[in-house]
């Protein structure tokens, strides 16, 4: 497989990721929070928007490539965090399978 020609001096944005964690709610559910995990260095590329309507309310769903140094232990249903902004992880491979990057196909809520 080809070598994917990225420039690690664009990973600029700083990144809380975070894992979800589960708690009993008492009644046969969990509640789900998540708990930071580290920061990493990460290169932020927006692709598009969904726009949907749900109970009349109009919804916009913005997707995003990210780019990360490679690590193991990262997950879809993790999630990535700059301030108040919070990118859903919804998939995320290695793009040359060299152990170099991780891109991540994440979802940002943009209500």
């Amino acid at each position: 497989m080809r070598a994917v020609m990225f420039d690690p001096g664009q990973m600029t944005a700083r990144l809380q990721l975070e894992r979800p964690v589960e708690t009993a709610d008492g009644q046969g559910g969990a509640a789900v929070s998540f708990e930071p995990v580290c920061l990493v260095w990460a290169c932020i590329e927006p692709l598009g928007e969904i726009r949907e309507e749900r109970a009349g309310a109009e919804l916009v769903t913005v997707t995003h490539r990210i780019w990360l140094r490679f690590r193991t232990g990262l997950a879809a249903g993790m999630r990535l965090r700059k301030g108040e902004r919070i990118f859903a992880i919804r998939s995320l491979r290695d793009p040359d399978e060299g152990g170099r990057y991780l891109v991540c196909l994440c979802e940002e809520d943009g209500r």
